[in-house]
């Protein structure tokens, strides 16, 4: 799954080198690709409005543990509406 969806609002966010690296080393490629596009873009352009390293090292590892979590999202439940 590419980020390509026409739907989306918000400018593209290209995918860094760097977090396709993080992505691939902890297995979760395809978790991160099955995300709607959406949330695939607002990761991207949530890490890169960090101003510092620390900062934006922060948001990566918080987007990869929602990642392996799976029902997570910008620390809200996803998905919407499923209750346990």
């Amino acid at each position: 799954m590419t980020q390509t969806d026409s739907t989306l609002k918000r400018a593209l966010q290209p995918m860094p080198d760097a977090i396709r690296q993080a992505l691939i080393e902890r297995g979760l490629l395809a978790a991160y690709e099955a995300r709607p596009a959406y949330q695939r873009n607002d990761y991207l352009a949530w890490i890169g409005r960090a101003k510092q390293d620390v900062t934006r090292d922060k948001r990566v590892r918080q987007m990869l543990d929602e990642l392996v979590q799976g029902n997570v999202y910008m620390k809200m439940d996803w998905p919407p509406g499923r209750k346990s």
